[in-house]
């Protein structure tokens, strides 16, 4: 089988949409959320996705048959928060492992099922790697500015052990998504480094930052261009944007990335800006004729959904996606 290198440069890969918009309409309660195993637990667990993987993982499962199925190549694991940091919220830091790991085998075993189906089509799983709730860069003390909720060093740790569990779990890529600090994207980094120096094994790296308002930065004030420089040095299968901005608005971000980029590009826009009620109207075709900017362009090696994306989504991505080459990886514009 062709690995994923070869395969990025004769055509665009298409990514997952969103999970937590599928999970939604499943309108799970609390009772769901805790199942049979966490029905005594301490703290309230409603809201907690990544635990849904060990108390309803048919669900799980069923969309990441749903986003291959559409004509996704690569779904994420259900892991966006699956840190001891993220999940401190929930008294859960000591599951750690075990949801990331859970998470990544039941993606693998549907992307095993798909790729037997059709081999010419190899199926693959990014292990999802959130941001935490906590920034390294920024004080969210506003009278101490000098004070950090996080450390590197803490941030590395827990990224660590998430690391280990989704590779173990059978994760082909490692995604570093939603970046808002580059700072804790780095500590991401260095963990995925000393695993893959630990087990003498190389696993391919994406890293998807997010620009969070129309001033064209990171919430850590970084350009485009500065979060490329900033993280260049790994070795990475992509570099990219994700969530926070519309498929029309990631348009001149993602143009700088292509021309200064020595990696391939990807992106998965949120389904246009959330409305008055924190949802996403923009329907597939939309966003599908705003994505093929991207192509008409050449900006794109991989490309998919981010909040308020759908299998419908993804299906009408791929299928214009189908029709273009990819960006040619190395093609730097000085």
């Amino acid at each position: 089988m062709k690995d994923l290198k070869e395969i990025l440069e004769e055509r665009i890969l298409v990514l997952d949409g969103a999970m937590g918009t599928m999970l939604q309409r499943h309108k799970f309660t609390e009772e769901d959320f805790r199942g049979e195993r966490f029905k005594d637990w301490p703290v309230p667990v409603q809201g907690n996705n990544d635990l849904l993987s060990l108390t309803q993982p048919e669900a799980i499962k069923e969309v990441h048959r749903l986003y291959f199925a559409a004509g996704a190549d690569i779904v994420e694991t259900n892991t966006f928060s699956g840190t001891t940091i993220a999940m401190a919220d929930y008294e859960m830091e000591e599951l750690v492992y075990e949801l990331n790991y859970e998470s990544a085998k039941i993606a693998k075993e549907v992307a095993d099922e798909f790729t037997a189906k059709e081999p010419h089509k190899p199926r693959f799983v990014a292990g999802s790697i959130g941001p935490t709730n906590r920034t390294a860069s920024m004080s969210p003390d506003v009278n101490d500015p000098g004070y950090r909720a996080v450390t590197f060093d803490e941030l590395r740790i827990a990224y660590k052990l998430q690391v280990e569990a989704l590779v173990d779990g059978g994760s082909d890529i490692l995604l570093v998504e939603t970046v808002f600090d580059t700072l804790n994207a780095k500590a991401a980094l260095f963990a995925i480094e000393e695993v893959k120096e630990e087990r003498n094994k190389d696993i391919p790296i994406m890293v998807s930052g997010t620009i969070t308002d129309a001033s064209g930065r990171t919430l850590s004030g970084q350009t485009a261009e500065a979060f490329l420089v900033s993280i260049s040095h790994i070795p990475m299968l992509t570099v990219g944007f994700n969530c926070a901005l519309g498929a029309d608005q990631l348009t001149p971000h993602l143009e700088v990335l292509a021309s200064k980029a020595e990696f391939g590009v990807s992106a998965h826009p949120n389904a246009g800006l959330p409305n008055a009620f924190g949802e996403y109207d923009e329907t597939p075709e939309q966003m599908a004729s705003q994505i093929k900017e991207y192509l008409d362009k050449s900006l794109v090696n991989i490309v998919g959904g981010c909040c308020g994306t759908t299998p419908e989504h993804i299906k009408a991505i791929a299928d214009m996606a189908k029709n273009y080459k990819p960006r040619t990886i190395g093609a730097v514009v000085s």
